[in-house]
């Protein structure tokens, strides 16, 4: 008994063609997973987009410290020799017989910055002298003595008011309660004013004449 099994030999040449092919695309694709594996362009582009810090950014966080620094900048200072003048002044230069000088101070901020100074009564302080001798201090006996803490704008000057009144006689906190102090000489006598606030004095004196 035999059984029939159909011809036997080479194929047909396309069925060699087509196994070809696919083990080329097989091939292909192997390959082509590899790369994309070593490559990764889509990871490499967001990890270098987000290395890479972008022009809006860096305004921003620019245009973000500029004002801080500009408010750190205007922050006020203390008020010192440095940075202000004091000013002694007199409302005139030549008074009558039994005319009251009128005595006035004030205050300039020279720097480039606002600066903080106490220009109360407390920490005024006129002082009025003749060759060697003080006359007249005006915390010898003063009365009431108040503080008045104040920033000053660069540029910007502050007189004292009201002006002190300088009844012409002699100082002395020992005599704060008489009824009549010494008055001091006039006839053409010449004194000077010196003035000082929160310690800082005036560099120069004012020069007045009694008469």
């Amino acid at each position: 008994m035999s059984t029939n099994q159909g011809p036997h030999g080479r194929l047909p040449r396309s069925v060699y063609i087509k196994r070809r092919l696919w083990v080329l695309a097989g091939l292909i694709a192997v390959i082509a997973i590899i790369v994309l594996l070593i490559w990764r362009p889509g990871a490499s582009g967001a990890e270098e987009a987000a290395a890479t810090p972008t022009p809006t950014a860096t305004a921003t966080q620019k245009a973000e410290e500029e004002p801080a620094e500009e408010e750190a900048s205007d922050a006020p200072v203390e008020c010192t020799k440095d940075n202000v003048t004091v000013t002694a002044k007199t409302d005139k230069q030549t008074y009558a017989s039994g005319e009251l000088p009128k005595l006035t101070l004030s205050i300039t901020n020279n720097g480039d910055i606002p600066c903080t100074i106490d220009v109360g009564t407390s920490q005024q302080v006129f002082t009025i002298t003749s060759g060697d001798d003080t006359y007249w201090t005006s915390t010898d006996c003063q009365t009431e003595p108040t503080n008045a803490e104040t920033t000053i704008k660069p540029g910007k000057t502050l007189t004292s008011d009201p002006a002190v009144e300088w009844d012409r006689t002699r100082s002395n906190p020992d005599t704060c309660d008489a009824e009549k102090r010494d008055e001091v000489p006039g006839d053409g006598a010449s004194y000077h004013l010196k003035t000082s606030v929160a310690g800082i004095e005036s560099e120069k004196s004012a020069q007045f004449v009694l008469y």
